[in-house]
């Protein structure tokens, strides 16, 4: 099986030990897997030159185990989550002592567990955190922010999903362009999306549960939920489940906005071939199907394809070194011009920062950025679109020109 785990047993590294592989491709080529487009596509590509673009990582603070990254409004201090399950922040370039929020004993963490998401409502008013719990299920809860603080009283449970095996959990929370909350779950884990807790065919393709899907709410209570589910979802009427935007999901680790283009990235890990990046254009509708399981990327995997499965704009092989697809962000931050429209992002074996452009939806070029980062987990976005790196291995990073 090859999946993202984690554990503290070696310096910050695997619990679940996968090869730590590297990935060779070469810079500017178009070789690399690349990938099909979306269905339709942004006008707003790259405007970089993205071949002359130098990189280099700074250490910014000793994060331990990092998993997720959040701003927010009127703040200044960069918001990391640590596996183990406390929120830390990092203020001009100091880690504080105590967390801003420690919930450790309600957090199961340890292989591809813990506490794995973190966003902010868009006014800074509130903290939204995703965790496994010491079931090893997953927790959408909700804190007040007052100030610098979080009120830990103010606790409110959102969502609780169960999860049939310990892999797999998704974990990505963001607040999108429309203001709705957007959700990651992954397939339920174990492999191939079967057995225990999946339904027939896979929780990928069964609109019947939440699993294998990203999910789209409103963080305010009614109708006896805790939420609301926005009127223009795409089975708010039947069909599915309501809270579903997207569906055909292996394991959406990290997805995230284009905050100029408003398009949608999704990383989504692959299974024992074939990582891929899913694109959807700024203003597309929803009921979108990436095809999992019926397909690893562009590749068979069970059964038939989809007819209305998106394909990836991008892919790649782990015959070439990959092993598990840590998503990015486009790069529209200012200290690096020739980066500016292009996606970034690694492979958590390789941990080789690459990054792709598109025009219209469909792959316009791809670079190794030659910089190689240690168990890049994830990434983050500062509020004036600089990006950060999160390692496993060094804590938290800013990529910087070199």
């Amino acid at each position: 099986m090859r999946s993202r785990g984690w554990t503290r047993a070696r310096s910050v590294a695997l619990i679940a030990p996968v090869a730590v592989l590297a990935l060779v491709v070469a810079a500017c080529n178009d070789d690399g897997g690349g990938g099909s487009s979306a269905r339709n596509g942004s006008s707003k590509g790259g405007s970089g030159q993205l071949g002359a673009a130098k990189v280099k990582l700074t250490p910014i603070a000793r994060v331990e185990g990092p998993t997720a990254f959040a701003t927010r409004q009127g703040d200044r201090a960069l918001y990391v989550t640590e596996q183990v399950g406390r929120v830390r922040a990092v203020r001009d370039g100091n880690l504080d002592a105590q967390p801003v929020l420690d919930l450790t004993t309600d957090v199961g963490s340890g292989g591809e567990r813990g506490l794995l998401g973190l966003a902010f409502s868009p006014d800074g008013s509130k903290m939204y955190l995703d965790y496994t719990n010491t079931d090893g299920d997953t927790r959408i809860v909700e804190y007040t922010t007052r100030g610098g603080a979080v009120d830990a009283a103010s606790r409110r449970e959102l969502l609780a999903v169960d999860q049939p095996q310990p892999n797999h959990n998704g974990g990505q929370l963001g607040f999108g362009p429309d203001g709705m909350l957007y959700i990651g779950l992954g397939d339920g884990g174990g492999a191939g999306d079967q057995g225990s807790g999946h339904a027939e065919g896979g929780n990928g393709q069964s609109l019947d549960t939440l699993l294998g899907k990203i999910l789209r709410i409103e963080p305010r209570a009614s109708g006896g939920r805790e939420y609301t589910i926005p009127a223009d979802n795409p089975f708010a009427n039947g069909g599915g489940l309501p809270e579903i935007w997207a569906y055909g999901l292996r394991n959406p680790w990290r997805f995230s906005w284009d905050r100029e283009a408003k398009d949608l990235w999704i990383a989504d890990v692959g299974q024992n071939q074939w990582e891929e990046i899913d694109f959807v254009a700024g203003g597309k509708a929803a009921r979108l199907n990436f095809g999992w399981n019926r397909l690893e990327g562009t590749h068979q995997f069970s059964g038939q394809a989809p007819a209305n499965a998106v394909a990836p704009i991008y892919e790649y092989s782990h015959a070439d070194g990959g092993c598990s697809v840590s998503g990015g962000y486009v790069y529209r931050g200012t200290k690096i011009p020739d980066l500016r429209g292009a996606y970034v992002f690694t492979d958590y074996c390789a941990s080789t920062l690459r990054a792709i452009t598109q025009q219209g939806g469909k792959l316009a070029g791809q670079r190794d950025l030659g910089v190689k980062g240690n168990q890049v987990t994830a990434f983050g976005e500062g509020q004036d679109g600089e990006l950060y790196v999160l390692s496993q291995g060094d804590g938290l990073q800013r990529i910087d020109p070199a």
